[in-house]
């Protein structure tokens, strides 16, 4: 299963279906992306321990689509009696998912498989108290049978905890005083249109109404609920080269669908070297919201 959070708009991801990848570049960049959602990730962890009820018996984790295991060596941390599996499609992602680990002193409690979503993920990894998947789900076709999949990997009282939808993410003021004011809202409007692509183009493509508690309802879970988690940070050099990264992507994904004065915009802010580029600007920041669905196996 391979899908991670190179995209524009909501954070939604490519699926990486495509042989010519460089998957180490890629893992630096989910990596370095993870590290900044540290606080998040962190407080996603301590609340899903709460909401398991008993989080001194988990035993076993499942971070389906886990890229190079920013948030399986957090669950490891976390539940510290738990084995944290990280799966994923991706063999050079989860190479560095192992290394991770080791350089957190983690890597006897942190296991990998080699896994894909669909295609009878509890054959592949097991059964877990505890499944995790992030912006992974909406890049399969049928997401009410992904659900499913991943409900199944379960046992009995275990927890399936899904990171989808959300707020878009924001970072730059309304005017930034080049170009049209406005700009942000226009590139979250020609990212849903992209999304909305991508979704009919996904093999088995499904319509759904995307309420995740009741199609976690659907997929045979019980107990519902919801949450979410901001992430708030200034613009040190960290929060810049993430968003240098990102605009870099969203040039090249979303450029077709600007006018030409939006495209002349995001050159700019996407020109390292330009002194009202995203690297050099006091102005930006990084506010993005997570929001988890969860819902247990009966027991």
């Amino acid at each position: 299963m391979t899908a991670h959070d190179t995209s524009p708009g909501h954070g939604r991801p490519h699926g990486h279906g495509s042989t010519d990848i460089d998957w180490d570049f890629m893992a630096a960049q989910l990596e370095a992306a993870g590290d900044l959602q540290l606080p998040v990730l962190r407080a996603i962890a301590a609340r899903l321990r709460t909401l398991h009820g008993a989080g001194g018996d988990v035993r076993r984790i499942v971070d389906a689509g886990s890229g190079p295991g920013v948030m399986t060596c957090v669950f490891a941390a976390e539940f510290g009696a738990a084995e944290a599996v990280a799966a994923d499609g991706s063999p050079v992602l989860l190479d560095h998912a192992l290394a991770r680990a080791e350089r957190l002193g983690l890597g006897g409690r942190v296991a990998v498989r080699h896994a894909e979503l669909p295609g009878g993920l509890a054959s592949d990894v097991g059964t877990a108290d505890l499944v995790w998947s992030s912006k992974a789900v909406h890049h399969i076709g049928d997401q009410q049978d992904a659900l499913r999949e991943l409900a199944a990997v379960l046992r009995p009282g275990g927890l399936l905890a899904v990171a989808e939808g959300g707020l878009p993410m924001r970072f730059l003021p309304r005017d930034i005083g080049i170009g049209r004011p406005g700009l942000q809202a226009r590139l979250d409007a020609a990212a849903e249109d992209w999304y909305s692509a991508m979704r009919a183009g996904l093999p088995g493509s499904t319509a759904a109404v995307e309420d995740w508690p009741a199609m976690l309802t659907a997929a045979g879970l019980a107990g519902t609920g919801s949450f979410t988690e901001v992430l708030d940070l200034p613009a040190t050099e960290s929060v810049r080269a993430f968003l240098h990264a990102h605009l870099v992507r969203l040039r090249d994904i979303l450029g077709g669908a600007l006018d030409a004065d939006d495209r002349r915009t995001l050159d700019v802010l996407a020109d390292p070297d330009a002194p009202q580029g995203v690297r050099h600007r006091p102005d930006v920041f990084l506010l993005a919201a997570t929001t988890v669905f969860a819902a247990s196996r009966p027991e």
